[in-house]
């Protein structure tokens, strides 16, 4: 759409034929005009509402010109020639067109067939104008939490939201909510009205992740029976999502900085280059600078990638926003499996405070679900984590540690227990070797006592 609110007709010229008519039927139903010629190279990635090739003599060459058109797939594609022949409109429609006129004889129908084409248009637009307003209300909703680190977090993530063009790097250990924060950034911007494609890069192999992003054409390979567009062109005006981008591999890495870099990509097997235009929200967990340096990730790509980054905060660090998302949760899985949503009690909050988390949201979601579940009829019970006893009395009543070796013993055989047995995680989430958990159980390591590996 165009800024002052008209639906755009692009004319695609194949001959001038009736060049002077163009503007005065825009003028008629209401569009805005602009123009493109095959020799002018690539379609543009245009927001137009209607397509007219005006083939005018050239009607042979619009079945070829159409593929070239999918840029602007989704609108419909009329075809104005200068032949009346039932059997060459059939023939036109069948390749992709949506109707075919000839002029001068079919001038009220194609205007009549255009006016309609740009209402439609029209009400689609103020249906995605509603929705996007809808969306950007809504964005950050399901983001729970009012922890300082948290909130820092999404208010320099609201910054970058107005701006269509910027790409993000959101970084974060597993199960933060990375996904969850890129589609805030997509629903929450003016890019909320086109689509939201996601792509896992760890789970396909090179060739297929390749064939993924940026299609292939028939023949391309032995299974490639039909061609197929890449993400890229899916995703065209909306917003391409990359999880675990660290894990492309190194020719795929140069091959998405040259597409990226060039705001087009050719499929697989082809020739034509496809211009799109498409934000770009990446992720990963691992430490990408680190990974430059071990010659593991191009440098130029991770630059090309970090215009802002997005740092998410472990669950750990957020403080009490794990009573606040395990509520959630509760109520959320109550409700989908139809039980009685019973409360956290104390103990229960102890115990979801004092977990470290190192599977963060996505563990505590799971946790909860398996819970809701699990727990008898009006209650809830924590399933697979370790509740801590109330404290009760007065302090110099609790069983205290005289010593620091006691402590440390102490805090190890509970830290085991809480990783349910698992001395590795146990070791893990302690900071200490294995071998070093294994002396503190057994009472044979003193207080200053240091690991040589602490891995």
């Amino acid at each position: 759409m165009t800024a002052s609110g008209d639906v755009r007709l692009l004319v695609v010229r194949l001959s001038d034929s009736f060049g002077d008519f163009w503007p005065a039927l825009a003028r008629d139903i209401g569009a805005a005009l602009a123009d493109w010629t095959p020799a002018a190279g690539e379609p543009p990635a245009s927001d137009a509402g209607v397509v007219l090739v005006a083939a005018g003599g050239r009607e042979a060459d619009v079945a070829a010109l159409l593929p070239q058109l999918s840029v602007v797939a989704g609108i419909p594609i009329i075809v104005v020639g200068a032949v009346g022949s039932y059997r060459l409109a059939a023939q036109i429609v069948a390749a992709g067109a949506a109707d075919y006129f000839s002029l001068p004889e079919d001038r009220d129908g194609l205007r009549d067939s255009l006016a309609a084409a740009v209402q439609r248009r029209q009400a689609a637009l103020g249906r995605a104008a509603l929705a996007h307003l809808e969306a950007q209300a809504h964005a950050f909703r399901d983001i729970v939490g009012e922890s300082p680190v948290l909130r820092a977090a999404l208010e320099r993530a609201a910054r970058v939201v107005p701006h269509r063009d910027a790409t993000i790097l959101v970084t974060g250990e597993t199960g933060t909510g990375k996904e969850l924060l890129a589609r805030a950034l997509h629903y929450g911007g003016p890019r909320a009205a086109a689509p939201f494609v996601e792509l896992n890069c760890a789970a396909l192999p090179g060739p297929l992740l390749e064939s993924e992003l940026f299609g292939h054409e028939r023949g391309a390979f032995t299974d490639a029976k039909t061609a197929k567009p890449g993400l890229f062109e899916v995703a065209q005006g909306g917003t391409m999502f990359l999880d675990e981008v660290d894990s492309l591999a190194p020719e795929l890495q140069g091959k998405l900085l040259r597409a990226l870099d060039q705001k087009a990509a050719r499929r697989l097997g082809g020739t034509a280059t496809r211009q799109f235009d498409v934000r770009i929200v990446a992720a990963t967990n691992a430490d990408l600078a680190a990974a430059v340096q071990g010659g593991r990730f191009r440098e130029d790509l991770f630059y090309r990638l970090n215009v802002v980054a997005l740092e998410l905060p472990p669950l750990r660090e957020r403080g009490d926003d794990v009573i606040l998302l395990a509520e959630a949760f509760l109520r959320k899985f109550s409700a989908q499996y139809q039980l009685p949503q019973p409360g956290l009690t104390p103990e229960v909050r102890r115990a979801l405070v004092s977990h470290s988390w190192p599977g963060n949201v996505r563990e505590l979601r799971n946790a909860i679900e398996r819970s809701v579940l699990l727990s008898p009829p009006g209650a809830f019970e924590l399933s697979g984590l370790t509740v801590m006893p109330a404290r009760s009395g007065a302090a110099s009543a609790l069983p205290f540690p005289a010593t620091l070796a006691e402590i440390q013993r102490a805090a190890a055989r509970a830290m085991l227990a809480a990783a349910g047995g698992n001395r590795s995680e146990a070791a893990r989430r302690l900071g200490i070797s294995r071998s070093r958990l294994q002396r503190l159980l057994e009472g044979g390591a003193s207080p200053d006592d240091t690991d040589a590996d602490p891995n």
